[in-house]
């Protein structure tokens, strides 16, 4: 009897993170910066909130580049709003070495970043989900 309750509340913890997943989860390739680089960032859960980090690097040229911004987390306690749109959370742009706060808004399957600094604002353009 104590397995199959355990089986049992397995099957529903796995079911209720399942449910839990964000549409927005998944891995974009973001925009070429002011350099021409662009990377792969993957968005997921951090905690309640939600994050990206950088997994690869790109050259304008499209060839994969060692970065040492590589593993660093560009997005982060971005909060979703049940609409498709999040905020709350911040975006860095290490070509600028500048922290924004920051909202996406996810439209299909892309996703549209923007952030300030006081007031100045920035359009981070669309990510377009590769996975």
């Amino acid at each position: 009897m104590k397995r199959i309750l355990l089986g049992a509340a397995l099957g529903l913890g796995l079911a209720g993170a399942a449910a839990a997943a964000d549409p927005a989860f998944g891995i974009y390739k973001t925009i070429p910066d002011d350099n021409g680089n662009f990377g792969n960032i993957k968005v997921a859960a951090c905690g309640s909130k939600i994050c990206g980090t950088l997994i690869k690097s790109f050259g304008p040229d499209g060839k994969e580049m060692q970065s040492d911004n590589v593993g660093k987390k560009i997005v982060w306690d971005m909060e979703a709003n049940g609409d498709g749109t999040y905020g709350g959370g911040q975006v860095w742009d290490p070509s600028r070495d500048k922290t924004y706060s920051s909202k996406m808004e996810l439209k299909g399957k892309n996703l549209a970043i923007s952030g300030c600094i006081m007031f100045i604002c920035r359009d981070g353009g669309t990510w377009i989900r590769i996975n």
